[in-house]
């Protein structure tokens, strides 16, 4: 459903929003900003065919269709954003977005590797 820009899902009430480019390049940092010490930020990104807007019959017809790219990021609660990123604007977007995540990967574990048991040969 649709209630005021917003989307709400009716299973569950968490809002999810579509926001232009630059909206979402500063929620995505403030979202990492409030997972630093805890939490996880999820991010989905998958070709929008814009097949659930009126523009997908209009679009058919043409063979000059511009491809966009849909991008979801979550915190696993409540708080969700997306984005649709046009062809024309991908290369200046993916390099802010690079940016944002190189800025927040430096809390990211070290997995802790075993040494493995050599066998003893006699």
């Amino acid at each position: 459903r649709v209630h005021g820009g917003t989307f709400f899902n009716s299973c569950k009430a968490e809002m999810v929003f579509l926001a232009d480019n630059n909206t979402f390049l500063n929620e995505l940092n403030r979202m990492y900003e409030a997972t630093r010490n805890k939490g996880t930020v999820f991010i989905t990104m998958k070709r929008y065919d814009a097949q659930t807007d009126g523009d997908a019959k209009k679009a058919k017809g043409t063979a000059n269709v511009e491809h966009k790219c849909l991008i979801r990021v979550t915190d696993g609660n409540k708080k969700k954003i997306s984005t649709h990123v046009s062809s024309k604007d991908h290369v200046r977007f993916q390099m802010q977005f690079g940016t944002i995540l190189k800025a927040h990967m430096d809390g990211l574990k070290k997995k802790d590797r075993k040494k493995p048991n050599k066998a003893k040969t006699t």
